[in-house]
């Protein structure tokens, strides 16, 4: 891709639009960034810095001084189907992701990781065990790391290990994954995507654009996931839990085996849950398919210490333990949260609505949880989520209106009892009283330690 003296519009400034902008400087293009929102001056001298002028996510100011745009480079967050773009892709203007933009720089294979939940522990893990098996490699994405900001310090011989969301996956046509791997598939961001099958058809779009000498790994107990292994001309490989698989990873009595050798003990692994059993299993496919080898995979996952906000031990405060998973943004990553907990939750739901069905909820909750803690914006805030997990678990448990993540943990502490787990995993977005997850997940931690 020739970028010199081309005319670039970046719509979103967060830190993969701003990543973006800076690929597209130091390749010689002409950017401008916009924004819905007007910028603080923090936010601003990043762009400032960089000649790239911000002005307001209007049509007028598609084209600066007059020039159409060449190129339209969109941050994840923004939807493709954004107004704003419609006269732009009817003039057949060409409109990319960062992610899309990024591989036609990057070098060196990737690993792209996808599903609905345990993208990030399993990119995170996968990278620590290349890194312990003595293979280079670099980690981003949606992880944290812009993939633009990954180009530089990429090389031929180094792994990119990326995890991809939807949002990201939605428009790729350039960006390819030497090894792709889903974890699971339910529904989810459905106010951006409208349907579950356009969900589907965002993550489909990894495997599609694979070729006949890559790897896809997949999760063989999950039909989304299966349904994939049709729709990539790469070879296939599984991971289960429950059951044998024709190829890959599979839990056999207490061991980890591929293809039926044993390769790791279940007792090697310390991370809470089934569903981070599957992330372990999909991730040492990942690594050995890399070129891992397979008996260094168990040390390595026995010394990998876990991510933050994903069910993240905080403290004990006279006998209650507090645990902190506020990358629960979903319903089933709630639920998968819940399922590590035998009984005696106090959990904090709520938060932004994704357009989700919270009636699952009801059955793990009646038998494990003490109490619903529910936060977050009430009406008129339209995307407020606390009445409608109110109206799907009435009955089921009791339910305990505190608003603020404050007042939650201030009430789990004045009625929690020894033995008893006090877990945030809201099941929803942060957005209506926190900037992001991780802010979310700081803010709880922090007051946890504030307890006395």
């Amino acid at each position: 891709m020739q970028l010199g003296g081309k005319n670039v519009v970046v719509v979103g400034t967060k830190r993969s639009g701003l990543a973006a902008a800076k690929l597209l400087r130091e390749r010689g293009a002409c950017v401008r960034a916009m924004e819905e929102r007007p910028l603080t001056p923090e936010e601003r001298a990043p762009f400032d810095a960089l000649g790239v002028p911000v002005v307001s996510q209007e049509p007028a100011n598609l084209a600066g001084d007059g020039k159409t745009p060449d190129l339209i480079v969109l941050s994840p967050a923004v939807p493709y189907d954004l107004p704003l773009l419609a006269d732009v892709r009817a003039r057949q203007i060409p409109t990319i992701g960062e992610v899309e933009l990024s591989s036609y720089f990057l070098k060196g294979p990737v690993a792209g990781i996808t599903g609905s939940n345990g993208k990030t522990t399993t990119t995170a893990l996968t990278g620590h065990l290349l890194k312990q098996c003595g293979i280079e490699c670099q980690v981003g994405g949606n992880i944290g790391t812009a993939v633009a900001s990954l180009v530089k310090s990429s090389s031929e011989n180094q792994w990119n290990v990326l995890e991809l969301s939807s949002f990201q996956l939605e428009s790729i046509s350039h960006f390819r994954a030497e090894i792709a791997s889903c974890l699971n598939i339910t529904p989810d961001h459905l106010d951006r995507h409208h349907t579950f099958e356009n969900y589907i058809s965002a993550k489909t779009r990894l495997f599609e654009m694979q070729q006949a000498d890559d790897c896809a790994v997949l999760n063989y107990a999950d039909a989304g996931c299966r349904g994939f292994a049709s729709k990539t001309k790469a070879q296939v490989f599984w991971f289960s839990a429950s059951q044998p698989v024709p190829s890959g990873v599979s839990l056999q009595h207490s061991d980890l085996c591929w293809n039926g050798v044993p390769f790791m003990s279940r007792s090697q692994i310390k991370l809470r849950g089934i569903h981070n059993l599957e992330n372990v299993m999909a991730a040492s496919a990942i690594a050995y398919l890399a070129g891992a080898n397979l008996e260094m995979l168990g040390p390595a996952v026995e010394s990998f210490p876990g991510v933050e906000h994903r069910i993240e031990f905080v403290r004990t405060l006279d006998g209650v333990e507090y645990y902190n998973d506020s990358k629960a943004t979903n319903v089933d990553a709630a639920l998968k949260a819940i399922d590590a907990f035998p009984r005696n939750l106090w959990i904090i739901l709520g938060g932004k609505d994704k357009g989700s069905d919270y009636a699952p909820l009801r059955s793990p909750l009646h038998a494990r949880a003490r109490a619903a803690l529910l936060i977050g914006a009430e009406p008129p805030y339209l995307y407020a989520a606390a009445p409608l997990i109110r109206k799907a678990l009435d009955g089921a448990v009791p339910l305990i209106d505190c608003g603020t993540l404050d007042r939650a943990i201030q009430y789990a502490r004045s009625h929690a009892e020894p033995g008893d787990t006090v877990l945030l995993a809201p099941a929803c977005a942060s957005f209506d009283q926190f900037q992001d997850y991780e802010q979310r997940g700081r803010s709880f931690k922090h007051l946890v330690a504030e307890l006395s």
